[in-house]
């Protein structure tokens, strides 16, 4: 005796039994909004820190170093590591319920953040805002692949890392902007309390979507509950997974070491204001980073339909583009200069990310889905954002006794090798996915 089918409130083509290429519906646009906005709330308090850099140093007296411990090291240790456990649960449970939970853990941490009276103080608020945001990115992955049709995911997928460059963006400029009117401390609390009363909206507002909504797999298969140890040893044996990982991790050692030290370089060793960075640098980043997350969106939906190697193609040749703006805004006599060369590598840098996602999501079963994007968070991001920061930090407090007034500046030059590895990676990937793809057509 057969099962009944379920009713997929998400794929309605799947319960009338058609065989019409299905379409993203109204709900899963609002549900697609509402996970963008829960990204640009953990991505606005993850670099908050990174963004009052020069006030929170003035109070607290930290050095370069512990700078980049804290935004760095510290934070990616539970960010990534915690993501694991998470990742695994949520595949077996309600995912929703799991972000719901993360998103309110990471905002009353990033509040406490702003209560923070020592340095130690600030490390426990700050290691507590990585644990909760270990529960925020991989279960949205998971939610929208579930929610869009294959050939729809690579621009749903970038309309949700959209949350970077407009978190980023709204940081700089609101939370630069409340620094200078009242205090960092208050720019911490505001943006908590708010990421509170968005963790209660997701609860309410967002529907589970089924497991697989939109792929060819049995009501069984859906129901399924993923094996921890399956999913690990799959991932960690699929040479196309960990060259994406790893290529993203090695473009995301340039970007968070870039990133969390930006604000600071250009403050420091540029001379601009709190106020001029609220306004300049938010344009350029949100305008740059946003517009270069969009166009590869659109890149890797439209040239992965001829080939799987788009998704390592594409990146590679992004990042290619990127090294001369990059030289050049380190290089920039004046702040002026420095951002209209910025804007190159704002643009360029992040090609890699909604390749790379959409990548894992499409290569894996829906029951792995949440835990393989952890795991490709993992790898990424203890690289990137753990190790790029602690080393731009330590390597700037190591030129200092040579070079006082730029040791900033040669340590941000000293990124640039990254961006070779990380071009050699995707072609590597590139070789790999075209293989697969010739063995696949044979074995067909």
């Amino acid at each position: 005796m057969s099962e009944t089918p379920i009713a997929n409130p998400v794929n309605p083509a799947a319960n009338m039994g058609t065989t019409a290429e299905p379409k993203p519906t109204k709900r899963a646009w609002i549900v697609l909004g509402i996970l963008c906005f829960v990204y640009i709330l953990n991505f606005l308090d993850r670099q908050l820190l990174a963004i009052l850099a020069k006030p929170i140093q003035d109070t607290l007296n930290i050095s370069d170093t512990q700078l980049g411990l804290i935004t760095g090291l510290y934070f990616a240790f539970f960010y990534c590591f915690i993501a694991i456990p998470v990742g695994w649960l949520a595949d077996r449970t309600h995912r929703v319920g799991i972000l719901s939970l993360a998103c309110g853990i990471w905002s009353a941490a990033t509040l406490a953040c702003g209560l923070a009276k020592s340095y130690p103080q600030l490390v426990i608020a700050r290691m507590t805002v990585g644990f909760g945001e270990a529960g925020g990115v991989p279960p949205s992955y998971a939610i929208i692949t579930d929610y869009f049709p294959k050939g729809n995911r690579g621009r749903a997928l970038s309309i949700f890392n959209l949350g970077p460059p407009i978190g980023a963006a709204l940081g700089i400029a609101f939370g630069a902007a409340i620094a200078a009117a009242f205090s960092w401390r208050m720019a911490f609390i505001v943006l908590g309390g708010i990421g509170i009363v968005t963790a209660i909206g997701v609860a309410l507002f967002v529907k589970e979507p089924p497991r697989g909504a939109f792929d060819k797999v049995s009501d069984q298969e859906r129901q399924e509950k993923a094996k921890f140890w399956e999913t690990l040893k799959m991932f960690f044996s699929r040479k196309s997974l960990m060259l994406a990982a790893l290529g993203s991790g090695s473009t995301q050692f340039i970007t968070y070491g870039l990133g969390n030290f930006t604000t600071l370089y250009l403050m420091r060793d540029k001379g601009m204001t709190l106020s001029e960075v609220a306004l300049w640098y938010s344009l350029i980043v949100g305008f740059g980073m946003g517009a270069g997350i969009l166009v590869s969106g659109w890149a890797i939906d439209r040239f992965t339909r001829k080939s799987k190697q788009a998704y390592a193609l594409v990146p590679a040749a992004s990042l290619a583009l990127a090294i001369p703006f990059y030289l050049a805004f380190v290089w920039a006599p004046t702040w002026e200069w420095s951002l209209i060369f910025l804007i190159g590598p704002m643009f360029l840098n992040y090609f890699y990310l909604s390749s790379s996602v959409a990548l894992v999501q499409e290569e894996v079963k829906p029951n792995q889905r949440v835990m393989s994007g952890a795991l490709l968070l993992l790898v990424m991001n203890f690289i990137g954002l753990g190790l790029g920061p602690t080393y731009v930090g330590a390597a700037s407090d190591f030129f200092r006794a040579d070079f006082p007034e730029n040791s900033l500046q040669i340590a941000l030059f000293t990124l640039t090798p990254f961006y070779v590895f990380a071009i050699i990676l995707f072609l590597w990937l590139a070789k790999v996915l075209k293989k697969e793809s010739e063995d696949a057509a044979a074995a067909a």
